[in-house]
Protein backbone atom coordinates (compact mmCIF):
# COMPACT_ATOMS: atom_id res chain seq x y z
CA UNK A 1 0.00 0.00 0.00
CA UNK A 2 1.32 3.42 -0.98
CA UNK A 3 2.35 5.63 1.93
CA UNK A 4 2.97 9.36 1.68
CA UNK A 5 5.25 9.18 4.70
CA UNK A 6 7.38 6.41 3.15
CA UNK A 7 7.47 8.28 -0.19
CA UNK A 8 8.59 11.48 1.55
CA UNK A 9 11.26 9.57 3.47
CA UNK A 10 12.65 8.05 0.25
CA UNK A 11 12.61 11.47 -1.40
CA UNK A 12 14.57 13.07 1.47
CA UNK A 13 17.16 10.31 1.41
CA UNK A 14 17.52 10.44 -2.37
CA UNK A 15 18.16 14.20 -2.27
CA UNK A 16 20.50 14.07 0.72
CA UNK A 17 23.91 15.74 0.39
CA UNK A 18 25.40 13.12 2.70
CA UNK A 19 27.34 10.31 1.03
CA UNK A 20 28.84 6.99 2.03
CA UNK A 21 32.19 8.77 2.15
CA UNK A 22 30.80 11.09 4.82
CA UNK A 23 29.58 8.02 6.70
CA UNK A 24 33.03 6.38 6.55
CA UNK A 25 34.46 9.53 8.13
CA UNK A 26 31.77 9.43 10.82
CA UNK A 27 32.54 5.80 11.59
CA UNK A 28 36.21 6.65 12.13
CA UNK A 29 35.17 9.22 14.75
CA UNK A 30 32.68 7.05 16.64
CA UNK A 31 34.05 3.83 18.16
CA UNK A 32 30.71 3.33 19.96
CA UNK A 33 29.28 2.28 16.60
CA UNK A 34 31.79 -0.58 16.29
CA UNK A 35 30.13 -3.97 16.18
CA UNK A 36 26.90 -2.82 14.58
CA UNK A 37 25.73 -5.03 11.74
CA UNK A 38 25.71 -3.78 8.17
CA UNK A 39 21.92 -3.47 8.31
CA UNK A 40 22.10 -1.52 11.57
CA UNK A 41 24.69 0.85 10.13
CA UNK A 42 22.57 1.46 7.06
CA UNK A 43 19.52 2.17 9.23
CA UNK A 44 21.52 4.49 11.47
CA UNK A 45 22.94 6.37 8.48
CA UNK A 46 19.46 6.91 7.07
CA UNK A 47 18.02 7.98 10.41
CA UNK A 48 20.89 10.43 10.92
CA UNK A 49 20.19 11.97 7.50
CA UNK A 50 16.49 12.28 8.35
CA UNK A 51 17.38 13.81 11.73
CA UNK A 52 19.38 16.53 9.98
CA UNK A 53 16.49 17.18 7.61
CA UNK A 54 14.03 17.71 10.46
CA UNK A 55 16.27 19.42 13.05
CA UNK A 56 18.14 22.67 12.56
CA UNK A 57 21.72 22.93 13.83
CA UNK A 58 22.55 26.51 14.81
CA UNK A 59 26.28 27.10 15.17
CA UNK A 60 27.09 30.23 17.18
CA UNK A 61 30.17 32.32 16.34
CA UNK A 62 33.27 30.25 17.06
CA UNK A 63 31.71 26.97 15.86
CA UNK A 64 32.33 25.91 12.26
CA UNK A 65 30.56 22.77 11.05
CA UNK A 66 31.13 20.71 7.95
CA UNK A 67 28.90 17.91 6.67
CA UNK A 68 30.86 15.24 8.53
CA UNK A 69 30.49 17.18 11.80
CA UNK A 70 26.74 17.40 11.31
CA UNK A 71 26.39 13.74 10.45
CA UNK A 72 28.56 12.72 13.40
CA UNK A 73 26.31 14.59 15.81
CA UNK A 74 23.18 13.16 14.20
CA UNK A 75 24.47 9.59 14.35
CA UNK A 76 24.97 9.89 18.10
CA UNK A 77 21.52 11.41 18.48
CA UNK A 78 19.93 8.53 16.60
CA UNK A 79 21.90 5.67 18.15
CA UNK A 80 19.53 5.36 21.15
CA UNK A 81 16.56 5.17 18.74
CA UNK A 82 18.14 2.62 16.41
CA UNK A 83 15.83 -0.25 17.41
CA UNK A 84 12.78 1.80 18.35
CA UNK A 85 9.78 2.23 16.10
CA UNK A 86 9.77 5.47 14.11
CA UNK A 87 7.37 7.35 16.39
CA UNK A 88 8.90 10.84 16.38
CA UNK A 89 10.67 10.29 19.68
CA UNK A 90 12.38 13.65 19.36
CA UNK A 91 9.19 15.63 18.99
CA UNK A 92 8.92 18.90 20.87
CA UNK A 93 12.11 20.49 19.61
CA UNK A 94 13.37 21.58 16.23
CA UNK A 95 16.75 23.10 16.95
CA UNK A 96 20.14 22.22 18.43
CA UNK A 97 22.20 25.26 19.37
CA UNK A 98 25.97 24.76 19.45
CA UNK A 99 28.06 27.00 21.69
CA UNK A 100 31.83 27.36 21.19
CA UNK A 101 32.45 26.50 24.87
CA UNK A 102 30.69 25.80 28.15
CA UNK A 103 28.04 28.41 28.90
CA UNK A 104 26.44 30.01 31.96
CA UNK A 105 22.81 29.05 32.57
CA UNK A 106 20.67 30.94 35.12
CA UNK A 107 19.06 28.45 37.53
CA UNK A 108 16.12 28.81 39.90
CA UNK A 109 14.93 26.39 42.58
CA UNK A 110 12.27 26.60 45.29
CA UNK A 111 13.18 24.53 48.36
CA UNK A 112 10.86 22.65 50.70
CA UNK A 113 10.46 25.74 52.89
CA UNK A 114 9.26 27.78 49.94
CA UNK A 115 12.45 29.81 49.66
CA UNK A 116 13.49 30.52 46.09
CA UNK A 117 17.18 30.26 45.21
CA UNK A 118 18.80 31.69 42.08
CA UNK A 119 22.33 31.10 40.79
CA UNK A 120 24.39 30.86 37.62
CA UNK A 121 25.56 27.39 36.63
CA UNK A 122 28.26 26.63 34.06
CA UNK A 123 27.13 23.83 31.77
CA UNK A 124 28.18 21.96 28.66
CA UNK A 125 24.63 20.99 27.71
CA UNK A 126 21.02 21.76 28.43
CA UNK A 127 17.64 20.55 27.24
CA UNK A 128 14.49 22.59 27.76
CA UNK A 129 10.94 21.27 27.71
CA UNK A 130 9.40 22.32 24.39
CA UNK A 131 12.62 24.21 23.66
CA UNK A 132 15.96 23.70 21.92
CA UNK A 133 18.82 21.46 22.94
CA UNK A 134 21.99 23.40 23.75
CA UNK A 135 25.39 21.74 23.41
CA UNK A 136 28.93 23.00 23.90
CA UNK A 137 30.82 22.02 20.77
CA UNK A 138 33.97 20.81 22.63
CA UNK A 139 31.75 18.37 24.53
CA UNK A 140 30.31 17.06 21.28
CA UNK A 141 33.79 16.66 19.85
CA UNK A 142 34.86 14.70 22.94
CA UNK A 143 31.95 12.28 22.59
CA UNK A 144 31.86 9.03 20.64
CA UNK A 145 34.16 6.64 22.48
CA UNK A 146 33.70 3.85 25.02
CA UNK A 147 34.68 6.20 27.83
CA UNK A 148 31.53 6.83 29.87
CA UNK A 149 30.89 10.22 28.29
CA UNK A 150 28.56 11.36 25.55
CA UNK A 151 27.07 14.83 25.70
CA UNK A 152 24.70 14.25 22.79
CA UNK A 153 23.17 11.08 24.23
CA UNK A 154 22.94 12.65 27.69
CA UNK A 155 20.99 15.73 26.60
CA UNK A 156 18.72 13.87 24.20
CA UNK A 157 17.91 11.37 26.94
CA UNK A 158 16.41 14.35 28.74
CA UNK A 159 14.24 14.96 25.67
CA UNK A 160 13.00 11.36 25.80
CA UNK A 161 12.30 11.82 29.50
CA UNK A 162 10.27 14.96 28.75
CA UNK A 163 7.85 13.13 26.47
CA UNK A 164 5.74 12.50 29.57
CA UNK A 165 5.99 16.12 30.70
CA UNK A 166 8.69 17.50 32.97
CA UNK A 167 11.87 15.43 33.18
CA UNK A 168 11.54 13.02 36.11
CA UNK A 169 13.47 9.92 35.10
CA UNK A 170 10.45 8.11 33.63
CA UNK A 171 10.26 8.20 29.83
CA UNK A 172 7.24 6.63 28.11
CA UNK A 173 7.79 2.89 28.53
CA UNK A 174 6.86 0.19 26.04
CA UNK A 175 3.73 -1.86 26.61
CA UNK A 176 5.72 -4.92 27.60
CA UNK A 177 7.55 -3.00 30.35
CA UNK A 178 6.25 -2.56 33.90
CA UNK A 179 6.45 0.85 35.55
CA UNK A 180 6.92 -0.72 38.99
CA UNK A 181 9.93 -2.75 37.79
CA UNK A 182 11.45 0.36 36.21
CA UNK A 183 10.84 2.46 39.32
CA UNK A 184 12.26 -0.16 41.67
CA UNK A 185 15.47 -0.62 39.67
CA UNK A 186 16.06 3.10 39.20
CA UNK A 187 15.10 4.17 42.72
CA UNK A 188 17.23 1.54 44.46
CA UNK A 189 20.32 2.49 42.46
CA UNK A 190 19.63 6.20 42.88
CA UNK A 191 19.17 5.81 46.63
CA UNK A 192 22.36 3.73 46.86
CA UNK A 193 24.37 6.45 45.16
CA UNK A 194 22.91 9.15 47.37
CA UNK A 195 23.62 7.12 50.50
CA UNK A 196 27.25 6.75 49.44
CA UNK A 197 27.60 10.46 48.80
CA UNK A 198 25.78 11.41 52.00
CA UNK A 199 28.28 9.31 53.93
CA UNK A 200 31.25 10.73 52.02
CA UNK A 201 30.82 13.59 49.56
CA UNK A 202 34.13 12.59 47.94
CA UNK A 203 33.17 8.94 47.52
CA UNK A 204 34.32 7.22 44.33
CA UNK A 205 30.93 6.15 43.06
CA UNK A 206 30.59 3.42 40.44
CA UNK A 207 29.27 5.91 37.90
CA UNK A 208 29.45 9.69 37.60
CA UNK A 209 28.15 11.18 40.88
CA UNK A 210 26.15 13.71 38.86
CA UNK A 211 23.66 10.88 38.42
CA UNK A 212 22.67 11.39 42.07
CA UNK A 213 21.60 14.99 41.41
CA UNK A 214 17.98 14.03 40.72
CA UNK A 215 16.03 11.22 38.99
CA UNK A 216 16.14 13.03 35.63
CA UNK A 217 19.93 13.24 35.73
CA UNK A 218 20.11 9.62 36.87
CA UNK A 219 18.25 8.54 33.74
CA UNK A 220 20.41 10.74 31.50
CA UNK A 221 23.72 9.62 33.03
CA UNK A 222 22.80 5.94 33.03
CA UNK A 223 21.66 6.24 29.40
CA UNK A 224 25.05 7.78 28.64
CA UNK A 225 26.81 4.86 30.37
CA UNK A 226 24.51 2.33 28.71
CA UNK A 227 25.89 3.28 25.29
CA UNK A 228 29.46 4.28 26.21
CA UNK A 229 30.43 2.16 29.24
CA UNK A 230 27.89 -0.68 29.37
CA UNK A 231 30.27 -2.94 31.29
CA UNK A 232 30.60 -0.41 34.13
CA UNK A 233 26.85 0.18 34.30
CA UNK A 234 25.95 -3.50 34.24
CA UNK A 235 28.52 -4.29 36.93
CA UNK A 236 27.34 -1.47 39.18
CA UNK A 237 23.57 -1.64 38.61
CA UNK A 238 22.52 -4.76 36.68
CA UNK A 239 18.81 -4.10 37.20
CA UNK A 240 19.19 -0.59 35.75
CA UNK A 241 21.08 -2.00 32.76
CA UNK A 242 18.28 -4.53 32.19
CA UNK A 243 15.60 -1.82 32.25
CA UNK A 244 17.52 0.37 29.81
CA UNK A 245 18.09 -2.62 27.51
CA UNK A 246 14.34 -3.20 27.52
CA UNK A 247 13.63 0.48 26.85
CA UNK A 248 16.22 1.07 24.11
CA UNK A 249 15.81 -2.46 22.66
CA UNK A 250 19.60 -2.81 22.48
CA UNK A 251 22.42 -4.65 24.26
CA UNK A 252 25.61 -2.59 23.91
CA UNK A 253 27.37 -4.78 26.48
CA UNK A 254 27.01 -7.85 24.26
CA UNK A 255 28.31 -5.79 21.35
CA UNK A 256 31.30 -4.55 23.35
CA UNK A 257 32.08 -8.05 24.64
CA UNK A 258 31.93 -9.38 21.09
CA UNK A 259 34.46 -6.75 20.05
CA UNK A 260 36.73 -7.59 22.98
CA UNK A 261 36.65 -11.26 21.99
CA UNK A 262 37.01 -10.89 18.24
CA UNK A 263 38.52 -7.52 17.36
CA UNK A 264 42.29 -7.11 17.77
CA UNK A 265 42.00 -3.46 18.79
CA UNK A 266 39.63 -4.35 21.63
CA UNK A 267 41.37 -7.40 23.09
CA UNK A 268 42.51 -7.04 26.68
CA UNK A 269 40.73 -3.70 26.99
CA UNK A 270 37.94 -3.02 29.44
CA UNK A 271 36.62 0.02 31.27
CA UNK A 272 37.39 -1.66 34.55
Amino acid sequence: MWSFRAWRRRRILARSPYTTQHWHSVRARLPILDGLSEAEEQRLFQRAVLFLHHKHLTALPGVVLDDTDRLTLAAQAELPLLHLADLDWYQGFHEIVLYPDDFVSPQRHRDAAGVEHEWDDERSGEAWHQGPVILAWPGVQSSGGWDAYNLVIHELAHKLDMLNGDANGLPPLHRDMRIDAWAQAMQQAYDQMNAELDADSEAQTAIDPYAAENPAEFFAVTSEYFFTAPDLLQQAFPAVYAQLAAFYRQDPLARLQGLQQNHPAYRDTTNG
